[in-house]
């Protein structure tokens, strides 16, 4: 595949570096008591959504590039719009 109008389709998942997580949560937010209070928003339901995402976005990519239809491809899409709109804490 080349570089190009298909070259921006990439999976990723989020990954929030330390820096980024001062931003949210505060300088001192590596601090034990801090992070205790952290570690127990359980942050399972959130972690499913996002893998969920990141297989349907994998797998509209590879419908994409083996050629199917549009349509085949915008179902794992719509299926990734669904799961953005479900009401996670955005603080997480």
């Amino acid at each position: 595949m080349t570089h190009g109008k298909r070259g921006l389709i990439q999976p990723a998942i989020k990954c929030r570096g330390r820096e980024y997580l001062r931003i949210i949560y505060g300088p001192e937010y590596t601090a034990p008591e801090h992070l205790a209070r952290l570690r127990v928003r359980s942050l399972g339901r959130k972690r499913a959504l996002a893998t969920r995402e990141f297989a349907l976005g994998l797998e509209a990519l590879t419908r994409f590039v083996a050629g199917e239809p549009l349509r085949r491809v915008h179902e794992c899409v719509f299926g990734v719009l669904a799961l953005e709109s479900e009401p996670v804490d955005p603080r997480l």
